[in-house]
């Protein structure tokens, strides 16, 4: 039996059951997280231009979109609420023991079983367990594909992927049978993209948006005869081969049901890629040393094992969504700020003559004694004293990772403002016991905000 063939009896046969509750917990710590990073992308005007295109084509509505409310086309909701989710980089990140790859999954693999469950009725327990599942394909590829360099980096993983674990939650809900499931797994492999020289505008998130979407329709034309290869992970041809030069095929099937990698999920505390986390841990830390003032900073140094392409290469942006893609910038707000929440990542925060003055004094380097997640930043006083500090283990990672309630927290301060009070507690409170609700439509109509419409 081929990978493929494994992996899609697994998709649509494993019992829910069978699913062990803490497992399902970590799935429900990713739901609670999604829900309140796209609730608070929802009030971004780039939104608009994807209603504004929805509602010029029309469609069936079938689904909502968080945070706005309104139906639109089952796609079309999927594509809207994957955007939401990855927009503010503030969604959840794979962090695997050896750092092998970073795969965002929840925001293009969740709005696909979502917009499917609306539509269908489905319970939350089962539209949990198809994202847990669905999550859990996407990861075990990503992994095989990134276990040997080789790997095409110009390739977007969370969107690579993410299509894959979309089409495997939606297809699980839809009821596809196995051979079903293993041509939407190629339906959705594909149409795979998403090209890293887009972070830092709008086609990052959209690369989310269009996983969910894409996934989601590879599932609903399987159900109904579409086919495809029925080989596509392992064939010599077939998807990972495409994606690395020696892609390790049996990670996605090792110990199926027994080993789980979706507790290698880390939460952010922070709205911004991944990879500048630990340098922001040392900077907060480091503000509150004896003498640590902007004015008295002669130069603040970081460095990390390996400095990412996209985030090393604009001190100074000019755009909100620029600002997330520089180290430069976080390190400088962090400081200036005390914080770093998407209040950080304003056009004005960018444009901030405190925060460029104190990029100007900023330095990366590479360090290959450094492994994973490591950062050392040391910054040096006008007056002659230095401070260094080491972080090991940045906040939010599975070593250090954020505790319900800390997620909880961060869910009431991203959707304050978008819904009521007490509506947001609500669908907090809704999105905890999810597994319990008989029908997911009672999460998505908490999610949308009175009287908008798509």
């Amino acid at each position: 039996m081929g990978a493929t063939e494994e992996i899609s009896r697994f998709i649509v046969e494993w019992p829910t059951e069978r699913i062990p509750d803490e497992i399902l917990h970590y799935g429900k710590r990713c739901l609670v997280n999604y829900f309140s990073v796209a609730l608070c992308a929802s009030t971004d005007p780039s939104l608009d231009i994807l209603l504004d295109h929805f509602r010029e084509e029309g469609g069936n509505p079938r689904a909502s979109i968080i945070g706005r409310g309104g139906r639109t086309t089952l796609p079309n909701a999927a594509l809207a609420n994957g955007y939401l989710g990855h927009f503010e980089d503030f969604d959840d990140t794979h962090i695997p023991f050896d750092y092998r790859d970073n795969i965002h999954p929840s925001s293009p693999i969740y709005p696909a079983p979502l917009a499917a469950g609306e539509y269908l009725g489905a319970s939350g327990r089962e539209v949990l367990a198809a994202g847990v599942i669905g999550i859990e394909v996407a990861l075990r590829v990503g992994m095989g594909i990134s276990a040997t360099p080789g790997g095409r980096s110009a390739l977007h993983i969370t969107a690579t992927c993410g299509i894959l674990g979309a089409a495997a939650a939606a297809g699980r809900l839809l009821g596809l049978n196995a051979e079903q499931m293993a041509y939407a797994l190629g339906t959705a492999a594909t149409q795979a993209s998403g090209l890293t020289d887009n972070f830092g505008s709008m086609c990052k998130p959209l690369h989310a948006g269009r996983a969910a979407q894409g996934g989601l329709v590879a599932a609903l034309l399987a159900k109904r005869g579409f086919t495809s290869s029925r080989s596509i992970l392992e064939a010599p041809s077939g998807f990972m081969h495409a994606m690395s030069a020696e892609p390790d095929v049996n990670l996605v099937t090792k110990d199926l049901g027994q080993w789980w990698e979706i507790p290698r999920v880390g939460l952010k505390p922070y709205s911004c890629g991944a990879g500048n986390h630990a340098l922001i841990d040392a900077v907060l830390t480091l503000r509150e040393k004896d003498g640590v003032t902007l004015d008295n900073i002669e130069s603040m140094t970081g460095r990390l094992r390996g400095l990412a392409a996209q985030l090393i290469r604009t001190r100074h942006p000019r755009t909100n969504l620029e600002a997330k893609f520089s180290f430069f910038h976080t390190m400088a707000a962090a400081f200036v700020d005390g914080q770093v929440l998407p209040a950080q990542f304003t056009e004005a925060k960018a444009l901030d003559p405190q925060i460029a003055s104190l990029r100007d004094r900023i330095e990366l380097t590479s360090d290959s004694g450094l492994s994973g997640r490591n950062a050392v930043v040391t910054v040096t006083l006008k007056d002659g004293r230095s401070y260094t500090e080491r972080v090991d283990h940045p906040t939010g990672t599975p070593e250090r990772p954020m505790s319900d309630e800390q997620i909880g927290a961060k869910f009431r301060g991203l959707a304050k403002g978008v819904l009521p009070d007490a509506q947001g507690e609500d669908l907090l409170s809704s999105l905890w016991k999810v597994d319990d609700l008989a029908d997911v439509r009672e999460v998505m109509q908490l999610a949308s905000a009175a009287g908008s419409s798509v």
